[in-house]
């Protein structure tokens, strides 16, 4: 277990090590997890330039989806078509075991596919569940099927020219900086089936926050849901490299504390360790620091109301970053398993969610600093079958 007398305390905080190597280690980034962001910038070649498909898949493969598990699988054997299939591994049963928010992730890959093939001047006919809607769980059945045909005269849709710049922010927001009602309002446009809601009152905000950090504390103190954070975290360059994907922790400190084994899987895990209780308040400052929330509700709660669901918020997402915005989801009370039941019940209540209607999204949202966008598995790798 790390103790105090592991660290060596400076001036303005921080860690050194008395190791050689210690500046080498402290420096290191990773260097290949962000790749497909780069490789989605440049001009289409080869494969990507002679079939639409993949060059759609390069971008579909950056969409946001749940601690970052990219669960697609695209089937590419059906010329002009693609089948889009859940990878069961990368489901997450404990925090997400009716796959509500996995479906949600797999709505974004769509609705970024169809808008890629666009920009390259194809139309795209999405049809959701072909096959029918798995219930209650996804199983092998394919999440949609997408056909392509050459288009005249498309238009490219204009968030699309975002979609480079798009991340999940999870940092301290500017708390100088309010987020003004008309840009809230004009975010509620961007989406196409989903209704929206949103305040930045600040006594309301003030209660959300509370309120978000509480089913935070429960997530982290149910071990199964806590469990399943801790198993698809990625610390330090050379496990983000290897696997890029899941909760990334990383910068020089977590570079400095991974190499010499002062932080592990193991020792996260411990609520009990001094620290899990230092991480505590890092964790919390975003909670903290929101400015404004919104939501994304549906009529009902179907597979294709979620489908829907996760089409709208990659476009609410992109709105959001068209206009200097930081985003960041907060699904803790949104989560169905049974200990959060009673924040579940809250968050409906406080949102004025009808009885039949379904919360699918909750974000916070202000003005954070730049970051680098989420490692992800490169666009070639995702290309297989059910």
């Amino acid at each position: 277990m790390t103790t105090r007398r592991t660290f060596l305390k400076l001036v303005g905080g921080g860690v050194i090590l008395a190791a050689a190597g210690a500046t080498w280690v402290a420096t290191r980034t990773p260097a290949t997890a962000r790749e497909p962001w780069l490789a989605a910038a440049e001009p289409p070649k080869g494969e990507r330039a002679s079939d639409v498909r993949r060059f759609a898949l390069s971008y579909a493969i950056l969409a946001p989806n749940p601690h970052n598990m990219q669960p697609w699988i695209a089937d590419l054997s059906e010329p002009d078509a693609v089948r889009l299939y859940c990878d069961p591994a990368r489901k997450l049963p404990e925090t997400d075991p009716y796959d509500r928010q996995i479906v949600i992730g797999l709505g974004c890959f769509s609705e970024l596919l169809a808008m890629a093939a666009n920009a390259a001047g194809y139309s795209v006919h999405v049809s959701p569940f072909p096959e029918g809607e798995p219930l209650p769980e996804l199983d092998r059945r394919p999440v949609a099927r997408f056909v392509f045909s050459k288009g005249d005269a498309l238009a490219s849709d204009p968030l699309f020219e975002h979609v480079l710049a798009r991340r999940t922010n999870r940092e301290a927001f500017d708390t100088e900086k309010p987020v003004p009602e008309e840009v809230l309002e004009r975010l509620t446009q961007s989406v196409r089936y989903s209704d929206v809601g949103y305040t930045n009152d600040d006594s309301r905000v003030a209660d959300l926050r509370d309120f978000s950090w509480s089913a935070m504390e429960m997530e982290l103190y149910t071990p199964r849901t806590y469990q399943e954070s801790i198993d698809v975290m990625r610390i330090g360059s050379q496990q983000i490299d290897d696997n890029p994907d899941g909760i990334v922790l990383e910068g020089p400190m977590m570079e400095l504390l991974s190499a010499t084994g002062m932080i592990n899987r193991e020792v996260l895990a411990d609520v009990d360790s001094m620290t899990f209780r230092q991480g505590l308040p890092v964790l919390k400052a975003p909670f903290d620091t929101a400015m404004a929330f919104a939501w994304m509700s549906t009529a009902g709660n179907t597979r294709l109301d979620q489908f829907a669901a996760g089409r709208d918020y990659l476009r609410f997402h992109l709105a959001a970053t068209q206009k200097g915005l930081a985003l960041q989801p907060f699904s803790q009370s949104l989560q169905e398993y049974p200990e959060m039941a009673d924040h579940y019940a809250a968050i409906r209540e406080k949102l004025g969610i009808e009885d039949n209607s379904a919360l699918q999204m909750f974000v916070r949202l202000g003005y954070g600093p730049s970051i680098e966008p989420s490692p992800r598995w490169p666009y070639e790798s995702r290309i297989g079958n059910s």
